[in-house]
C-alpha cells in the first residue's frame, strides 16, 4: 500500500461521496454538508494533537490518517481540488515561513 497517495484518497472520497450508499461514512458526511464535515475535521485535529503530545506513535499515525481523510472531505465539499492546495504549498516554498506569515494581510 506504499503507493497509495492523497490523490488516490481524493478520488475515492469523490466517488463515495456521490454514491449515496447508506453504508458509506463518506456518503453520510457529504449528505450532512460542509458544517458537519468541518466539525469532524476539528475533532480529528484535536485528537491528533493529543496523540502527538502523548507521544503515542501508533495513535498519532491513526489520528493523522483520520485528519487527512476529513480534510480531504472538507476540501471536496468546498470544491477545492487537492492540486490547488499543493500549488499553494509549492508557492510558499519560495520564501521562508517567517516571511510568508509576515506577508499575510492583517
Amino acid at each position: 500500500m506504499a503507493d497509495f497517495t492523497l490523490a488516490d484518497l481524493e478520488r475515492i472520497i469523490a466517488e463515495r461521496g456521490r454514491s449515496g450508499d447508506p453504508d458509506s461514512w463518506t456518503a453520510k458526511l457529504f449528505s450532512k454538508g460542509q458544517e458537519r464535515a468541518a466539525k469532524k475535521l476539528g475533532e480529528e485535529a484535536v485528537e491528533t494533537v493529543i496523540a502527538a503530545v502523548k507521544g503515542d506513535r501508533a495513535e498519532l499515525v491513526a489520528e493523522s490518517a483520520d485528519l487527512l481523510y476529513h480534510l480531504t472531505v472538507v476540501l471536496a465539499l468546498g470544491k477545492i481540488p487537492l492540486d490547488e492546495v499543493m500549488s499553494e504549498l509549492e508557492r510558499r516554498t519560495g520564501q521562508s515561513g517567517i516571511a510568508e506569515k509576515a506577508s499575510r494581510a492583517k
